[in-house]
């Protein structure tokens, strides 16, 4: 089924026993965070505070924080029901036939029923007040963050040429009662309406909506092509229209039924410093200038629910958004690039720096082709590295997509390095926005596809087709302290590689505080900490093997990287131990 509402869906999530309720006083500095966090580690109930110190609103987080309470919110028993949805729209050979045509009928049917429907009247609209965010139970996620944020706010905005409205969902930092930070970094679609804004000399309206259903809310997430309206997608996952009402202050039309709805502008001349905070990449986006938003009126329902969230290291809330936008957008992939067979993007790799894809390989240098068209699409602009398999490889078996690997990246030229756009949060590379990717093809070759020169002058020992001849690869994890060593870890690396007697041919280097047992976080730092070109040495063992020695250890100037590199997300001790102490006040089983 669908939702109406948040509360609506929280009502089914107690009635199903899936969601805790929390009635001793909680702080939303920090204390909310650490509560969550480790209730999300361990796959958790969805939390709702009724006692948040400074606030008379409950709070909910965490509502969609697994794949059974996302699933239940988009109404569906599995991501991939959305998705043969949508793959079969593109199946234009079903409507080739008389039967066919009869037979898409109902399919198609409810289609024109999706579109937003325009209320005079509306839930959000009950009460309308003074603007006031400190009325709100914002929290302040992490320790070193710059204040509080608003981190579920659907800000909506409108094309001043297009008049299409635009909604997206960008952190918020309270600067005071009446203004916040907003977050459009460069590649935003709320930065491209701003900066058209500017051209024009007007001030730009923005109305924020906080708490509406499930599928709005993914909805203001996923990374549509411009021209859909992402209310408009909302109802095609909710199966009828989302209401729309018309804001008190401004000409934007925001959900009827949402729990407050923040009415106001941003200045196009005024900026102030953003951060830092605690990102989903588990590590801290640095202070930047961002536009000022100033709120001019709240209105809300009578008994409103104020929703948040919190990201860090994965496994976190946001980890199953993204596993959502994974399987829905798998099938418009597919129409760009058929030869996909599956795809999977690791909640170690923070959606933008790991993508594992199967591919029905028909060709020398088959993987290659897919890497760049991949490269191209969109959002995968971002992806720092990207791992092809053969079809009848799952993607979402990470021992066999590591076997593969091992396998079949036997010469230097199955990694294919190119440059490009990076994400705005990517910390690795010495340039803003930019750096070095890594495609690497994990497919069995073709008989046809010989080694060629290899990329490293390390590479003197054997040719490629000795190399295919070598066993399977021995990967090491070294844990590897660079003071206390006394030099750099390529230096290690190089070592490793000419020693006589090593039996490894992948090996890992991190820093000395992390368990090279835990394969999550070792990933988690090779995904994020490294710079495919800078960070990555490729040569020749004695014995003939290719040697790959990724460095995923923290960088600075002696490394090569001369911008700040930010700090791991950690809560702070004191935290950790108010919320140890008060574990049983909070009525949370386990």
């Amino acid at each position: 089924m669908s939702y109406t509402d948040l509360q609506q869906f929280l009502k089914a999530l107690d009635e199903k026993g899936l969601l805790s309720t929390i009635n001793t006083e909680v702080n939303p500095v920090l204390e909310i965070t650490e509560i969550a966090d480790r209730v999300s580690k361990r796959f958790g109930n969805a939390l709702k505070f009724t006692n948040v110190k400074g606030s008379p609103y409950p709070l909910v987080i965490n509502t969609m924080g697994t794949y059974e309470r996302l699933c239940m919110g988009l109404g569906v028993n599995s991501l991939d029901e959305i998705a043969d949805e949508i793959e079969s729209f593109f199946n234009l050979s079903a409507y080739a036939t008389l039967t066919g045509k009869i037979k898409a009928i109902p399919k198609l049917a409810p289609l024109p029923f999706i579109f937003p429907k325009k209320v005079k009247r509306a839930a959000c609209q009950e009460v309308i007040e003074s603007p006031d965010l400190n009325t709100l139970p914002v929290i302040q996620c992490w320790p070193e963050d710059g204040g509080k944020y608003i981190t579920l706010p659907l800000v909506f905005t409108k094309d001043p040429e297009s008049g299409q409205q635009n909604i997206g969902m960008y952190r918020m930092q309270i600067f005071d009662g009446q203004t916040t930070g907003m977050h459009w970094h460069l590649h935003k679609d709320g930065k491209e309406i701003y900066e058209k804004y500017r051209k024009l000399g007007k001030r730009m309206p923005v109305s924020v909506a906080l708490g509406c259903d499930p599928a709005t809310i993914y909805a203001a997430t996923a990374p549509l092509p411009k021209m859909i309206d992402e209310m408009l997608f909302a109802g095609f996952l909710r199966k009828r229209p989302v209401e729309l009402v018309k804001c008190v202050t401004n000409d934007l039309y925001v959900p009827a039924h949402a729990e407050f709805i923040l009415e106001g502008y941003v200045d196009l001349d005024e900026r102030r410093t953003e951060g830092p905070f605690g990102d989903h990449t588990g590590y801290y986006s640095l202070a930047d200038e961002y536009p000022v938003f100033h709120l001019e009126k709240i209105t809300r329902k009578k008994n409103p629910v104020y929703p948040t969230t919190i990201v860090g290291k994965p496994p976190m809330e946001d980890c199953y958004l993204g596993k959502a936008t994974e399987r829905i957008f798998r099938p418009l992939m597919k129409i760009q690039c058929p030869e996909i067979v599956d795809i999977d993007f690791p909640l170690e790799g923070v959606f933008h720096n790991c993508a594992i894809v199967s591919l029905k390989k028909a060709f020398p240098r088959h993987a290659n082709k897919l890497l760049y068209a991949l490269w191209g699409l969109g959002q995968m602009m971002y992806t720092k590295m990207i791992i092809v398999v053969d079809s009848d490889v799952d993607v979402h078996n990470y021992a066999a997509v590591a076997e593969a690997v091992k396998q079949h990246v036997t010469c230097a030229n199955h990694l294919i390095l190119t440059e490009g756009p990076l994400d705005a949060l990517d910390h690795a590379s010495n340039r803003a926005f930019q750096g070095f990717r890594l495609g690497i093809d994990a497919t069995t070759k073709r008989a046809d596809e010989t080694c060629e020169a290899e990329m490293d002058d390390a590479a003197e020992t054997s040719t490629g087709e000795a190399a295919l001849e070598s066993g399977p690869s021995v990967l090491e994890i070294h844990p590897f302290d660079k003071v206390e060593k006394g030099c750099h870890v390529h230096a290690h690396l190089s070592a490793l590689m000419h020693e006589s007697g090593s039996q490894a041919n992948i090996v890992i280097v991190v820093d000395p505080n992390i368990d090279p047992k835990d394969y999550s976080t070792v990933a988690w730092k090779v995904f994020n900490n490294i710079d495919p070109k800078r960070d990555i040495l490729i040569g020749r063992t004695p014995s003939g093997k290719l040697f790959i020695g990724i460095d995923a250890t923290k960088k600075g100037p002696e490394d090569g990287l001369m911008r700040p590199w930010p700090n791991d997300i950690e809560m702070d001790g004191a935290t950790v131990r108010m919320v140890t102490e008060k574990w049983r006040t909070y009525g949370i089983d386990g």
